[in-house]
């Protein structure tokens, strides 16, 4: 649905350029270049006004941005020192007149000052636009950009953290593409107090891809121009329009009345349910409920077989209430997602997990049509306000929906376990040779408190959920889970060693001695993944290398993290012999965003400075199991066929390694 510039004219006289300028000039700018100012007006608005209501206010702060035709002409003069800012950036990258500077101009004052006001200001604008018509008005309709897919969100989630001065200067260079001085120049002239501070604060923004950020700032999920609809909420209408027509009919008093409390209404429906929403999906009995046993008898065995537990979950105020915040937290709600969730309300009524009170809190836990797990709590007595939490779950399945954190209190942490889950256990990964510790599980299936990893100090321990699956789904195998700060538990794996001319091996779970013993090494790197969405993680045992100088030998892993978004993350650890079966492992390359060590990258190189117990220092190199040949070149040159290499080097020696593949192909190290 394009939403069109408006055709209105004024007269006024035009001058040139340099000179003031005329309220034609100022109105061809802006019927030229509408969509682009209303994109940037849409940028720099509160993301807190919802995205209908920031759609209406960017083509209203564009539309009133035109002056009246009786402006003084003293008063339309493009300030210098933006011309001279924007000049050279504009010329290659879009208009370059003064009228079209000096509307740019006004549309960002005033969208940045709508940030700046009140929240009681009319409009939260400034005074004399405050006094005009709120146009355009939408009556009946939500609007909303085109949905964007999960980078567009991650970029629209990180523009709401920031203030608008942060928000304009990043626009203001990748939408407009002006220097970092033009911004600082033009927000200056905008009003803003520290506009050198905003850049520096948007050049953060983006990173590491700013060219990809680019180009999901100008897709249509930023684009008000071009938008999608929905009805508003139809039975509040109804209700509405029937008080009216009655209070009309009584006397003139009782519709002046209803006419207030029709603004009133009116003023609750802009803060309520966002676009797309209806009412069934926020109605506490249309909340899908899975029957008890229906997980034994389904092939489909993740969140959608979990039956609904807990003594509150037939209390219809309690659901109503976390619907309602789900629909559009209130003030004083804290609101957490994991990376690449989107925190927008159901569009159809919500899958009940839990409802009941855990640890001084009611808490109620739904499952969203396969994509997302929402945690609402509500503390019972006392101070605190109320937490949403959203997390990806989409394709869940055995061990990965196995478990949801409850409740975290302190150092210890809730779980409420899947209904397949016949055994539960805890154990610690840093004691490799000690057993399981049988773990208490309530009748509505919550655990006992379990300890919680440690986020920062000395890393002494690594508590994990041992789980089994029942028999009744021909799934009966022990798996490790283990908390890394999201909603849904990490599941851990482990990937031997390549045997010599066996197939390449699959990861298995990590329960085995040998798994347990390369886990206890490593545990303590899953600090670097704390928070980050992550599904699963695995250890990959890719390489074995003797010593040099007659020393044992040492192991090279790959440890990944595969996100529930998708993307990975790669660590490559070094395991050289050790007296204690915990000395942490040396992490020698650690890379985000990869396939590297999955089955899309099944190849890797690695290298690292070693000193031996003689005291010489030595670059080694490993390679997996199709790696022929590595060689090293740059201030040390070195060769060796096969999958290893050592060469003696200075300690800080520059070293290129690359790896011949037995297929054919060569690969680089990976950093």
């Amino acid at each position: 649905m394009p939403i069109h510039q408006p055709q209105q004219r004024s007269a006024a006289p035009a001058t040139g350029a340099g000179e003031p300028l005329g309220v034609q000039q100022a109105e061809a700018a802006l019927v030229e270049h509408y969509p682009r100012l209303v994109r940037l007006a849409y940028v720099v608005l509160p993301p807190s006004l919802g995205r209908h209501r920031r759609v209406l206010a960017a083509h209203g702060t564009v539309q009133r941005a035109l002056p009246g035709a009786r402006t003084a002409p003293d008063r339309m003069r493009v300030p210098a020192q933006s011309r001279r800012s924007s000049e050279a950036a504009e010329e290659a990258q879009g208009p370059a007149n003064a009228p079209y500077a000096w509307m740019r101009l006004r549309v960002l004052r005033t969208a940045l000052a709508h940030e700046r006001r009140p929240r009681w200001w009319p409009g939260r604008l400034p005074a004399p636009a405050a006094l005009r018509p709120t146009l355009p008005v939408v009556w009946g309709l939500r609007l909303f950009p085109r949905a964007g897919g999960v980078d567009e969100l991650a970029l629209d989630r990180a523009l709401s953290t920031v203030p608008g001065a942060v928000r304009a200067a990043f626009a203001l260079q990748l939408l407009e593409g002006l220097s970092e001085s033009g911004v600082r120049a033009l927000l200056a002239e905008a009003g803003e107090a520290d506009p050198a501070g905003a850049v520096r604060r948007a050049a953060r923004l983006g990173r590491p891809d700013r060219a990809g950020a680019q180009v999901l700032l100008q897709s249509g999920e930023f684009d008000p121009c071009t938008v999608q609809t929905r009805p508003s909420d139809l039975l509040r209408r109804r209700h509405r329009a029937r008080a009216v027509a009655l209070a009309a009919a009584l006397c003139v008093v009782a519709g002046t009345l209803a006419v207030a409390a029709e603004r009133g209404v009116r003023g609750v429906a802009d803060e309520g349910p966002a676009a797309g929403v209806t009412v069934p999906a926020l109605d506490p009995a249309a909340l899908l409920r899975t029957a008890a046993e229906q997980w034994a008898d389904t092939s489909r065995i993740d969140f959608t077989a979990w039956p609904v537990r807990g003594d509150r979950r037939g209390d219809g105020e309690l659901l109503g209430r976390a619907l309602r915040a789900w629909s559009g937290p209130p003030a004083g709600v804290r609101v957490s997602t994991t990376p690449g969730t989107a925190d927008v309300p159901p569009a159809q009524p919500p899958r009940l997990l839990f409802a009941g009170e855990v640890d001084g809190a009611a808490v109620v836990l739904f499952h969203d049509g396969g994509v997302r797990v929402v945690r609402y709590a509500e503390p019972l007595s006392g101070g605190g306000g109320a937490a949403l939490d959203f997390a990806r779950t989409d394709d869940a399945d055995v061990t990965t929906g196995a478990a949801v954190v409850v409740s975290r209190t302190g150092e210890k942490a809730r779980f409420l376990l899947a209904p397949w889950i016949s055994e539960t256990t805890t154990r610690d990964l840093l004691a490799p040779n000690t057993p399981g510790r049988p773990l208490e599980v309530g009748p509505d299936g919550v655990t006992a408190p379990v300890g919680r990893p440690a986020a920062g100090g000395a890393c002494d321990s690594w508590p994990v959920l041992q789980l089994r699956s029942s028999e009744r789904i021909v799934e009966n195998h022990a798996f490790l889970v283990t908390d890394l700060g999201d909603l849904a538990p990490a599941h851990l794996t482990y990937t031997p060693k390549p045997g010599r001319g066996a197939p390449a091996r699959q990861p298995r779970e990590a329960t085995g001695t040998e798994a347990l013993l390369a886990w206890a090494r490593t545990a303590c790197s899953l600090r670097a993944l704390s928070g980050s969405g992550v599904r699963a993680v695995n250890n990959w045992a890719f390489a074995e290398q003797r010593l040099p100088e007659g020393e044992a030998s040492a192991e090279w892993l790959c440890t990944r993290a595969d996100t529930w978004r998708g993307p990975g993350r790669v660590l490559v650890q070094f395991l050289q012999p050790a007296d204690s079966p915990t000395a942490p492992a040396a992490v020698v390359a650690d890379r985000n965003d990869t396939a590297l060590c999955s089955r899309f990258g099944q190849h890797i190189l690695a290298g690292t400075h070693w000193k031996s117990a003689s005291g010489r220092w030595y670059v080694l190199a490993a390679g997996s199991r199709a790696v022929d040949r590595i060689e090293a070149t740059g201030q040390v040159r070195g060769a060796a066929g096969g999958p290893t290499l050592a060469v003696r080097a200075p300690r800080d020696a520059s070293v290129q390694l690359t790896a011949r593949l037995r297929e054919g192909g060569t690969l680089a190290a990976v950093r």
